[in-house]
């Protein structure tokens, strides 16, 4: 398999490149590449300037607002966005609940959402996960009982991230309590501004509002809004979590974050020289460098083999992507913190005047504690890794 990338897809590289440093604003960039958090305004501002120019969905169908790009392409444009630290598309509606309307909703959820969610005029979050239902998801208990044209839901979900902002909610409800646990699963649209929804904020290791429970109450959902056919949800939930577990590997996040280390190491001072003097640091890097690039080339072969496969099916070699990518991930953090060391202590940044002295700015390594403790969550979420070790026994090794 010839992994080299044509002329044809160079041009369509350097594209895309000089879009993403030139249209989307530094200072969201800037955020992104520090690892800070970002304002509902940054997320809106940035997907808008990409929807503007026909790029905020471009895996959707083209009548849905999609591009006819090979494979490649798509990975290209992936890779060159993290690489400029620009922010992806809002998960929750580009890669998850998005693709679900357009590849299993009806006509009416197409012409209704799909617009909405590309522009981000509807902020959508993901209601899977429950207290005692996380990587085993099946064992869900927020249930929905039909009455009528409605569905009555009750229930709780957990780890809703950025829920505070969400003006839609789409999730994995019980409607069939009697049927085999994934049996019995349906995935279903509701609005957020239902009475009976009670969002609570969970404040994150690092001190960010970032996740979210959400509590059902009586909640009174419309049938029109069940996505597909009643009981079938955990088919078009393994469908999302594909999407959402290839996505994770974010290898050109990694390798953007490489690239900071890098420089940053050779300017801050250890010894007689810089750290990036000590030979044990430049090893741990290069082990690092080389997992990457590893990692790269098994996800152009997914990627390359995507034409032969049907999109509307999981493919379980996004487990092996997820895997290595959240652990690269977390690597590239833990390297970052080091560099940092000691000047990545909030408190004392913020209350000395000690920073007067220091030969660079301290803002970046403030970050740094942030962006380490943030990443502890990327074995787990989509599915922990020990989970997608299973699919990998059973769905690529057949053992």
């Amino acid at each position: 398999m010839d992994l080299r990338f044509t002329p044809e897809e160079i041009a369509f590289r350097d594209e895309v490149r000089q879009f993403f440093r030139t249209e989307v604003p530094a200072e969201i960039r800037k955020k992104v590449s520090e690892g800070r958090g970002m304002t509902r305004e940054d997320y809106i501002t940035s997907q808008r300037v990409l929807n503007a120019k026909g790029w905020a969905v471009p895996h959707w169908p083209r009548e849905w607002g999609g591009q006819d790009w090979t494979p490649i392409q798509r990975y290209i444009f992936t890779e060159e966005m993290l690489l400029a630290a620009v922010p992806l598309p809002l998960q929750f509606n580009c890669y998850m609940v998005g693709p679900v309307i357009a590849a299993f909703g009806n006509q009416a959820q197409k012409e209704k959402h799909l617009a909405k969610i590309a522009n981000l005029d509807e902020w959508w979050c993901q209601g899977f996960s429950e207290p005692g239902a996380g990587s085993d998801l099946a064992s869900l208990k927020t249930k929905a009982v039909r009455e009528g044209d409605h569905y009555i839901v009750n229930g709780q979900k957990t780890w809703t991230t950025l829920g505070q902002y969400a003006d839609w909610i789409f999730c994995l409800v019980r409607t069939n309590p009697a049927a085999k646990k994934q049996a019995g699963i349906s995935f279903i649209l509701i609005d957020m501004k239902t009475p009976g929804i009670t969002v609570r904020p969970i404040i994150t290791l690092e001190g960010r509002h970032e996740v979210n429970e959400v509590f059902f109450d009586n909640v009174k959902v419309p049938v029109e809004n069940l996505v597909g056919e009643e009981n079938k949800g955990w088919d078009y939930a393994k469908f999302l979590l594909a999407n959402e577990r290839t996505g994770i590997a974010r290898i050109g996040l990694s390798k953007e974050r490489l690239a900071r280390i890098k420089r940053l190491a050779r300017e801050m001072p250890a010894g007689e020289g810089t750290l990036w003097d000590d030979r044990d640091f430049r090893e741990r890097v290069a082990e690092v460098e080389i997992e990457l690039k590893a990692l790269e080339i098994t996800q152009m072969r997914v990627v390359a083999a995507q034409g032969q496969r049907d999109p509307n099916k999981p493919d379980p070699a996004s487990s092996i992507l997820k895997i290595k990518g959240s652990q690269l991930q977390q690597a590239t953090t833990e390297l970052l913190l080091e560099v940092a060391g000691p000047f990545a202590l909030a408190a004392p940044v913020r209350s000395g005047d000690l920073t007067n002295d220091w030969p660079f700015d301290y803002d970046w390594a403030d970050a740094a504690a942030a962006s380490y403790f943030n990443n502890r969550k990327v074995s787990i979420y989509g599915g922990s890794n020990e989970i997608q070790k299973n699919i990998i026994a059973k769905a690529v090794l057949g053992l």
